[in-house]
């Protein structure tokens, strides 16, 4: 794991309730997951100190993913203040997810 945080359900809310954060619900075995994993990284370098790139493993938080309804991977959630903002589902350019960020930051 380079730049992206991972979150668990024990750091999750406390990460995510204030400023934007970009969670991407991923899973190991999961083929479009990990082609996500270049644009994550960067996004997270890009955004260091304006914004919060973070990822959660399904397998290992698997409440975390229903609490989302998350049932296709990868699953992109861009939240503002503890509110899911935008959602993407499958693999996503990198700049529409830029975009979905900037507009979150304001």
């Amino acid at each position: 794991m380079g730049n992206a945080r991972e979150l668990t359900k024990d750091d999750f809310d406390s990460v995510i309730g204030s400023g934007v954060t970009l969670v991407d619900f991923w899973a190991e075995w999961c083929g479009p997951c990990r082609m996500m994993t270049p644009a994550i990284e960067e996004l997270a370098a890009q955004y260091a100190g304006k914004a919060t790139i973070a990822k959660v493993n399904v397998d290992n938080e698997n409440d975390l993913a229903a609490k989302f309804n998350v049932s296709s991977i990868p699953t992109l959630l861009v939240f503002k203040d503890g509110k899911v903002a935008h959602q993407f589902v499958g693999v996503t350019p990198k700049a529409e997810l830029a975009k979905a960020i900037d507009g979150a930051l304001g």
